[in-house]
Parts: C-alpha cells; structure tokens; sequence
C-alpha cells in the first residue's frame, strides 16, 4: 500500500469570526463557486469592496480585471483554489450557479448579522425620501435581493427568530428578463432596527459606500426626533 500524499492546505482559515460570516454573506449574494470544485470567484465594479472581501478571508490574491456581466463594467475580479473551503462552502448551503437555486446558509445565530450586512453590502440596497403625500412625513427603506424565492423567505424568518421584525417580500422581474428575482424589504421603525444590528459591530467590515448613505438617511430621522415617521 502506497504512502499517502500530504492532506491539501487551504488558503482560507476555516473559523467563524464576524469578519468571516460578512466575507460568506458577499460570497452568497455576489460570490460564485465554479463548476471545477475547487475555484471562488469573486468580482465587483469596486476596490474597497474587493480589498473587504480579501480582508475578511484573510487571503492575498493577484486583483484582475474583468467586464460584469450585471452592468457591462469594468470590474475587479479575485479568483483562487481551495479545495477545502469550496467543499465548506457546499455543506453550508452554497452551490455553483445558486443564484435561483440557494435555499439557506448554515450561519451560527452568533455571527448572523455579520453575514447579513454581507449579503446587504453584496446585493442590498436602502433608499428614503420626504413623502409628498403627508406633511414632513420621511420615507426610509432598506432591502435584500435574490434570484430565489426560498432564500428570501429563509432571511425572512431568521431576521424574524431574532428580532422580531419581519418586513414583507415583494417580486419583481427586470425588463427583457427570463427569472423574477425577489426583494425583502424593512421600512421605517423596522429598518432603523436591522441597520443598528447589522453596524453594531463597530470594527466589523463593511462597503463605506452604502453605509454612509444609510447614516444620512438616519441623520435626518435623529435630527427630527423620530417624529418624520408619521404614518
């Protein structure tokens, strides 16, 4: 019987942290396992969201250029090998092409809203405005997207097992689109509430793009007291 060989080392340290949790929920919302089992590959039309990711998996990777298939950019593309974290990837709930077919992430509860502000700086978005319709009625929204229905429904009911805020999913298809892809929003009182939880780790990584649109958003409803949110 011939010798084993040496096991394979991985180039990521398989150990959930706050930072590691963020880098799964990017890799979940804007990541992509290759058909090779073996390959991660991430790109992004942003530097800082590159270095956050390759700062929160703890790897140093040659930066390429690539076009994004989503906008027809310019983009930052990351690609590596490791066998080990492909197959970790796997037994959480990721698969190749998991756009349209992911279900759920094994997330400790611990680290939930670490991966959560991942998958927002991956594939979130939040937006406010004064309604016209009432008088200094200010409207603040903060979503989460996916190609899967069961995906959103799933963050759905974690964010509700531990917070008690539940916000509603809408569905939606883009023009010229063959999928639907579905948003899960939080307004108002209920989004205030999964900002603070998703930045409470103030150390924790995060795109300072869509934080610091999040922070305008909340200066004017702290500055009003809360009283904008009128109905």
């Amino acid at each position: 019987m011939g010798k084993r060989g040496p096991k394979p080392k991985g180039k990521v340290k398989i150990k959930w942290s706050a930072d590691f949790a963020y880098a799964v929920g990017l890799i979940t919302t804007d990541g992509c396992l290759s058909k090779s089992g073996r390959h991660i590959l991430f790109v992004s039309t942003e530097k800082e969201q590159i270095s956050n990711y390759m700062r929160a998996l703890g790897i140093e990777n040659i930066i390429g250029r690539t076009t994004s298939s989503y906008t027809n950019k310019k983009a930052f593309r990351v690609q590596f090998s490791d066998v080990l974290f492909y197959k970790f990837l796997l037994e959480i709930g990721l698969t190749p092409a998991k756009s349209l077919t992911i279900k759920q992430v094994a997330v400790p509860e611990r680290y939930f809203f670490d991966f959560l502000r991942g998958c927002f700086d991956g594939d979130g978005c939040s937006y406010s405005y004064w309604d016209p319709r009432w008088k200094s009625s200010f409207m603040f929204y903060i979503s989460f997207a996916s190609g899967s229905v069961a995906f959103v429904i799933w963050l759905q009911s974690m964010i509700a097992k531990l917070s008690n805020l539940y916000g509603h999913i809408t569905t939606h298809r883009k023009k010229g689109g063959k999928n639907n892809y579905y948003q899960l929003k939080y307004s108002k009182y209920e989004a205030m509430k999964i900002t603070q939880l998703m930045y409470e780790n103030k150390h924790g990584v995060k795109l300072t793009r869509k934080y610091l649109k999040i922070k305008t958003s909340l200066d004017i409803v702290h500055k009003h007291k809360g009283r904008v949110f009128v109905r």
